[in-house]
This record gives structure tokens, C-alpha cells and sequence, in this order.
């Protein structure tokens, strides 16, 4: 099955490889088909082992495919020469070749550190656990995080309690009040 994907789809995908050829015009499961037929005839592939999760993105007006590297047992040295040998009748490259030089280099979602918030011993009703959660998210300068949350629970995503809280836990780190330190104390 081939997938639709957008370049900008490409560029969040950091974490995957794959050959991408270029210009490929016309059947596209055609391009599929006779390219795994050719990486099995040169000994890339195993026997009856293809590459199937293909995807298929436009740029620079091209129509190309990306072949994602999966589990399949691939002679990594072999492609590589094959790629070579080919390059100027397919175009083809490493998929974080293409993305670092034809769109930019990779993005990576901002992972930014969730603020601590206190709703552990708090009166339990959503709406107010709600509240504190994006008052803590106010604070810390998440003005449109405390919003998208907000939207999520009250705009028909949250069908239950649980379902709401675990929103909530999306954007904040849950923590409970602080025992007072007992000052040394001792208790018999």
C-alpha cells in the first residue's frame, strides 16, 4: 500500500530511513512492484521479501518514493552500490539525505519540560482541576498550551472524568501538596 504524505510529514519523521526516488511518474504501484522485483534480482532483498511501506510525497514538482526501511533483511552494501549505479535514471537517495538537503534538515517537535501542579488533595471536580492546570500553565508562559487544553476538555474529546485528567496529565506533571518537614523531630 502506498501512503500520501506531505514534505512537511518528512520532516518530523527523524527517526526513520528509508531510499527515496525521484521522478517517478505514472503507476506508482508499477514503480513499486518493479523496483522490489530489481532489489530481489540483485541480491538486496531475500527471496520473496519486499519492501512495502512506500510513501508518496511531492517537491520541487516531482512525484517521488519512499521505500521505508522496515525489518526486512536488506544487503545494505549492495544497495548502496545499487543506488549509486542508478542514481541517474532513479535519483535515488537516503531518505535523511533528501531531508537535509532538498527541505531543510529535520524538525523536531518541541519537547519542552511539562510545569509541576499541585492537584493532588485538591477538591476533585474536573472543572476545578481544570482551572488550577491552566492557571500553572499561565504562569508559565504556556498561555496557548493552557488554551488547547481547555479546548480538549470542554469541546467534546473528554467523554468521562478519567478521560479529562488524563488531558489534563498531557500538559501538566500531577503533583500532591508538600509535607512540612518535621525539623528533627523525633516521633515515638
Amino acid at each position: 500500500m502506498i501512503r500520501q504524505i506531505k514534505k512537511e510529514e518528512l520532516r518530523k519523521m527523524h527517526d526513520h530511513e528509508g531510499l527515496v526516488l525521484q521522478g517517478c511518474g505514472g503507476d506508482l504501484k508499477e514503480w513499486t512492484d518493479g523496483i522490489n522485483q530489481m532489489l530481489e534480482q540483485e541480491g538486496i532483498l531475500p527471496k520473496g521479501k519486499r519492501l512495502d511501506e512506500v510513501a508518496v510525497f511531492k517537491n520541487e514538482g516531482m512525484t517521488n518514493l519512499l521505500f521505508f526501511f522496515g525489518e526486512e533483511k536488506l544487503d545494505m552494501g549492495k544497495l548502496a552500490v545499487w543506488r549509486l549505479q542508478t542514481h541517474a535514471q532513479f535519483g535515488g537517495t537516503w531518505m535523511s539525505d533528501y531531508v537535509n538537503n532538498r527541505l531543510g534538515g529535520f524538525i523536531r517537535e518541541d519537547v519542552s519540560e511539562k510545569p509541576n501542579c499541585t492537584l493532588i488533595g485538591e477538591d476533585g471536580n474536573i472543572f476545578h482541576l481544570m482551572g488550577i492546570a491552566a492557571r500553572t500553565l499561565r504562569e508559565n508562559g504556556l498561555d496557548e498550551k493552557a488554551e488547547e487544553m481547555e479546548k480538549r476538555i470542554t469541546g467534546g474529546e473528554c467523554h468521562n472524568y478519567y478521560e479529562a485528567l488524563s488531558v489534563i496529565d498531557q500538559y501538566v506533571t500531577i503533583t500532591g501538596k508538600e509535607e512540612p518537614e518535621m525539623g528533627g523531630m523525633v516521633m515515638e
